[in-house]
């Protein structure tokens, strides 16, 4: 059977930096939902001028982006029928790995307690059987863990494709890397371990996007 990996890499998801934890939008926000600072999501709709200090700013803090795309990777037939295992990389470099047939809230306030809950334990749980898992882990490793045959990566300043023309070339053990990002580009720790790398749109194509229409383009072949 043919098994695709997806990780959305330098994901914005994420906890409170503690560099910015005494921060008055920071104290506020935990002060009104009774919360550690270090214990709730990085958001820019609530910490925007305490984000201005962080390094690369405008890749952090829209949990809500990861949640759409993390939506839209696990309603897939794909893995719905077990063929797509779906990881996330931080760009704090913590890695999550999705269990089988995990699903996840459409509500995006029961999915960032969710993610603020994993950030803790480091492990979601359903009776005995584990959810997802959270691990201190950079790119490069997971890569390594992973062991792809072939990795493709999506961005819009890829050679120019098409996601079908993608799907074609996508084999046994494939991991295909999608931004989880709102704007910019992969550093060059991911980019370093990307060996094909294509742009499916003259448009800048939101995540969840790109990974709908590629995830479509792989099924059409595989359920031929």
């Amino acid at each position: 059977m043919l098994l695709l990996s997806l990780i959305i890499a330098e994901a914005a998801l994420e906890t409170v930096p503690k560099s910015i934890a005494k921060h008055p939008s920071v104290v506020k926000q935990a002060s009104k939902i009774g919360k550690r600072a270090d214990e709730m999501l990085l958001d820019r709709s609530y910490h925007h001028s305490a984000m201005l200090k962080l390094k690369d700013t405008w890749k952090r803090g829209r949990p809500d982006l990861v949640h759409f795309t993390l939506l839209e990777a696990t309603s897939t037939p794909l893995y719905q029928k077990n063929m797509l295992k779906v990881y996330v990389h931080t760009t704090a470099n913590k890695a999550i790995f999705l269990n089988e047939n995990v699903r996840l809230p459409k509500s995006y306030f029961r999915f960032a307690g969710l993610m603020e809950e994993l950030f803790k334990n480091r492990k979601l749980r359903s009776n005995s059987d584990v959810l997802m898992e959270l691990k201190d882990m950079e790119f490069c490793d997971l890569i390594g863990k992973l062991r792809p045959t072939k990795v493709i990566g999506l961005s819009r300043i890829g050679v120019k494709s098409s996601a079908e023309e993608v799907a074609k070339i996508v084999n046994s053990d494939t991991v295909i890397v999608v931004g989880g990002f709102p704007r910019g580009h992969f550093s060059s720790n991911v980019s370093m371990k990307i060996k094909y790398t294509y742009s499916i749109s003259d448009l800048a194509l939101e995540a969840h996007v790109v990974i709908a229409r590629i995830l479509y383009e792989c099924e059409k072949i595989l359920f031929k």
